[in-house]
């Protein structure tokens, strides 16, 4: 079946969207990075942009929170740049654990490999394969650039967040460590741990990770800047990754409910992406049980929904003026 939207569509599902989540209640911020446990639970953002840079953004787009574990997304895509899909695939791996996301079981299961780089020891992984080897601020630069090439304006990061990550991040030290223990760990373990943290700090906007999302619908091809980011063989692997384990545990639940491959961070970010028609983001800090932002779910998925669309309808998606 063809389906033809128009913009003007589009931003009014955007807009019921918005306005029909913003009344939830219910989650509560994280709080075991204290930095999160006091970021105001009122603040709401959904932002939606389309392949042409066309953008809707409802209440607190600009707002720079922290990106958390959606930054595990640009990330992985920067491993694939450097290392090729295979690479990562041979290194890293895609396959979901179905346990939580910093499991240290996980890892005992399948210690011939990390999984999937959408996991933190998956994601502790890809940062130690990031070139150049052993320089971390080179690293950091090409972490941080391919962000910035991404969503089209750069991340910042968010020193204190940073710095109340570091203190707490025992189970990530952890995982590094068992991970070297494995040989799946392909730099030195403190600075790829550090890096892994830091990016997990940097602040963003909804508005800037929908840049990122659609980015990644449009084959790599950044809709603000016109960019051919990555190549486009990369955008099926990334948006099959994110498809899979994108809400850990709950991915299944989430696709089947909402349609869209989507990423979440418990900093209170969702990124989600339609191959070829659009990608959105939302950002509210009250989290469900399961740590995902209550808010920005159900605005994602009011807004699939209540235009028909789903990554497995199989269906055409032609946008109008």
């Amino acid at each position: 079946m063809d389906i033809t939207l128009s913009k003007s569509r589009i931003e009014e599902a955007a807009r019921e969207a918005y306005s029909n989540a913003a009344s939830l209640t219910g989650g509560a911020n994280a709080d075991y990075i204290p930095f999160l446990a006091n970021i105001d639970p009122k603040l709401f953002g959904l932002s939606v942009m389309l392949p042409d840079g066309t953008a809707f953004n409802f209440g607190d787009t600009g707002y720079k929170f922290g990106i958390e574990s959606i930054s595990k997304v640009p990330t992985a895509i920067l491993a694939m740049r450097q290392h090729s899909p295979a690479g990562v695939l041979q290194k890293i791996g895609a396959d979901a654990t179905g346990l939580p996301f910093n499991s240290i079981f996980a890892i005992l299961l399948e210690n011939d490999h990390p999984s999937t780089p959408l996991v933190n020891a998956g994601a502790i992984s890809a940062c130690s394969m990031i070139d150049p080897k052993g320089d971390s601020d080179a690293k950091w630069k090409a972490i941080t650039d391919n962000i910035t090439d991404l969503c089209g304006s750069a991340p910042e990061l968010i020193d204190e967040l940073y710095k109340s990550e570091s203190a707490t991040n025992f189970n990530n030290r952890a995982i590094t460590w068992l991970l070297k223990n494995y040989d799946r760990i392909y730099d030195d373990p403190d600075m790829s741990l550090d890096l892994y943290t830091r990016q997990c700090s940097l602040g963003v906007t909804s508005a800037q990770l929908a840049a990122m999302a659609a980015t990644i619908a449009a084959g790599g091809v950044n809709p603000l800047t016109g960019r051919q980011v990555f190549s486009r063989e990369i955008a099926p692997k990334i948006t099959t990754l994110i498809a899979t384990v994108g809400f850990y545990q709950h991915t299944g639940d989430w696709l089947y409910t909402s349609g869209i491959p989507a990423k979440s961070g418990v900093g209170g970010g969702v990124l989600g992406v339609l191959p070829g028609v659009l990608g959105i983001a939302a950002f509210a800090p009250p989290l469900d049980s399961a740590g995902n932002s209550v808010k920005a779910q159900a605005a994602v998925k009011y807004f699939m929904q209540s235009l028909g669309l789903g990554v497995m309808n199989g269906d055409r998606v032609s946008i109008t003026g």
